[in-house]
């Protein structure tokens, strides 16, 4: 107390406002006059309730502040239709892309999303986060970007899971990925088609599959459509803006500059695009630049982006479809789907100078 110094001032007792009291099940099944079996099939979306009568009840139990209980939901009824998202960096645009197609889909069915974003990737998620998805969801889609062993032992535990990106080791756990070998060959090809020889591929992070996939295209097309063959010319990233900067650094030092630079996305794309443009080249004059994704952002840059289009939101959503057909007890069609692409010719690609 400041009684020293707040002198002449009555003491206020101060006591903390009680917690508004959460009505249950019985006492909206009470005020809507109808039996608690019938609210909770109205509010979970059951059979054997009409139209006009569910629509009263979910009105009754908004007015009185009615939670469902996802815990007694999952206990009473086998499920909690709660999907869990394992996810890293959300603030990479692709990531919350791919996040938002998983609520959009999520939302469509009348599931609720819980997310989990790792803050440190290298590093294993502890087994609370395990324990909190067990609990509180029917399955998990996981948008792990390293094998860490967790979703595999969600699998172990009778937990669906659907991976993005990312085919697990599991035998049988299923993967949502977009095709990214024939994405990458349609870059390279447009890049060859247009004359292009001495062609520079910025890499993605290697622990992915779809990075190793855009690899392996780089390096078939080199040998079939007769592309210069130079280690040099493959530049270290991992999907990036710093990484895409970082290639464009190493690409100023060649001594012979490739003439067009496929990046294995478009963050990195833009990162290198900046330091090129920074160092006074001109795109696509002096050359020509190719990312993959087709984020937003890559119809805004100047020049715009040509880039390879994934279908992010359908990513989403088959990972959600595959998801809820787990959860029905549903063997997969697939372990692994494998959604097409699709390049978008923009302002950013050329023919070289001669």
């Amino acid at each position: 107390m400041l009684d020293n110094v707040l002198t002449g001032v009555p003491e206020i007792e101060m006591t903390p406002n009680p917690s508004p009291k959460v009505p249950t099940l019985a006492e909206v099944a009470a005020a809507a006059g109808v039996s608690a079996m019938t609210v909770s099939r109205a509010l979970n979306d059951q059979r054997g309730v009409s139209r006009k009568t569910r629509d009263a009840i979910v009105r009754m139990a908004s007015e009185m502040g009615y939670v469902t209980n996802r815990v007694a939901q999952k206990l009473s009824s086998g499920q909690s239709r709660v999907i869990g998202v394992l996810a890293d960096h959300l603030d990479n645009p692709f990531i919350s892309s791919l996040v938002t197609g998983v609520v959009r889909a999520a939302a469509a069915v009348d599931n609720e999303v819980l997310i989990y974003s790792l803050v440190d990737h290298q590093k294993r998620p502890p087994v609370k986060v395990l324990r909190l998805l067990q609990q509180f969801t029917d399955g998990v889609v996981a948008l792990l970007p390293y094998e860490f062993g967790f979703v595999e032992a969600l699998a172990e535990g009778h937990m669906p899971v659907v991976t993005i990106d990312n085919p697990s080791k599991h035998p049988g756990l299923p993967s949502v990925a977009s095709d990214s070998y024939d994405g990458a060959r349609k870059a390279i090809s447009h890049l060859a088609e247009l004359g292009h020889k001495r062609i520079a591929f910025v890499s993605g992070a290697e622990q992915l599959e779809s990075a190793r996939q855009r690899r392996r295209a780089y390096d078939d097309a080199v040998a079939i459509l007769g592309l210069v063959r130079d280690p040099a010319l493959v530049l270290k990233g991992n999907y990036t803006l710093e990484s895409g900067r970082a290639a464009g650094e190493q690409l100023l030092k060649l001594k012979k500059h490739p003439t067009a630079v496929f990046a294995s996305n478009d963050l990195s794309a833009f990162g290198l695009m900046a330091v090129l443009q920074e160092r006074g080249l001109r795109i696509p004059e002096d050359i020509s630049v190719v990312g993959f994704d087709d984020l937003p952002a890559a119809a805004q840059v100047h020049p715009a982006l040509t880039t390879v289009r994934q279908p992010i939101e359908d990513l989403g959503r088959a990972a959600v479809n595959t998801l809820l057909a787990l959860i029905a007890g549903l063997s997969a069609a697939s372990t692994q789907v494998t959604l097409p692409t699709e390049l978008v010719v923009r302002q950013s690609t050329s023919r070289p100078k001669t």
